[in-house]
């Protein structure tokens, strides 16, 4: 997704040592020196996007359309009979088609920093309830789906480099993420043996509720996808050398 695509750029004080034979095609160069060098390295990013999003097949990388999490449980109320939600096998789509607004390098062992905005991500998973809602007993099992518009991703982390077979590598070491939903749709259905009444109620509570639910998920997501898309980072780096993306002046022609 664009997390691993972008950390996989963010730079620090650190430069090749040799160029590499074969480009692939995944990789827009960026060459130490260059004035606009953040310009490159976002447009790097966006150059990687129709490869994210079709995978890598000769590094392992999955395509990210769609990526999917295990599960995330909710308490949507409280008390002996709370509502209590679990998502699972959820497929999230939309996370190639990202736009870098800005980009801050790593600097002295400072974390780097992203902006990163979303137009779209949809979420489709399996769904289960136990509880009471809006004073109706609804426990049930369905399919979830959401679609989160305008979505505004703060991205930091910090990177390593490590030595293999006398190429230098880049490793993301930490990885954190927030972020902000400007419009928020989510919904249920083939739920509680298709009781309208209940499907009705629950999606009436999505609808009037949906940052609140939103704001209970946001502690394991981000737990979950900084553990995710840092694994998916680290899938791609451990496959192409430093000097491969960013070129250094030693090597320039």
């Amino acid at each position: 997704m664009f997390f691993a695509a972008f950390v996989g750029l963010f730079l620090f004080e650190v430069f090749g040592d040799a160029n590499s034979d074969t480009i692939p095609p995944y990789v827009k160069q960026c060459h130490e020196g260059d004035p606009k060098i953040i310009t490159c390295f976002i447009n790097s990013l966006h150059h990687l996007q129709p490869y994210l999003a079709s995978g890598i097949k000769e590094i392992e990388l999955p395509s990210v359309e769609p990526f999917r999490m295990e599960e995330l449980s909710l308490s949507l109320t409280t008390g002996p009979n709370g509502y209590k939600v679990t998502l699972s096998d959820i497929d999230i789509y939309g996370a190639s088609n990202f736009t870098v607004k800005t980009l801050k390098l790593s600097e002295n062992g400072k974390p780097f920093h992203a902006e990163v905005f979303l137009p779209e991500l949809r979420i489709n998973s399996q769904y289960a309830s136990s509880g009471v809602l809006l004073i109706l007993p609804a426990s049930g099992k369905g399919t979830f789906h959401g679609r989160f518009k305008d979505v505004k991703a703060q991205v930091s982390g910090t990177i390593s480099q490590n030595f293999k077979e006398n190429k230098k590598y880049l490793h993301v070491d930490k990885l954190n993420f927030d972020m902000e939903v400007g419009n928020i749709n989510m919904s249920v259905k083939n739920v509680f043996r298709n009781s309208r009444i209940l499907v009705e109620a629950m999606n009436l509570f999505l609808r009037e509720n949906g940052q609140e639910v939103l704001h209970l998920m946001t502690p394991q997501l981000r737990s979950k996808l900084s553990s995710l898309f840092q694994g998916i980072a680290n899938q791609l780096l451990t496959h192409i050398p430093l000097d491969v993306f960013y070129v250094p002046k030693t090597t320039q022609s």
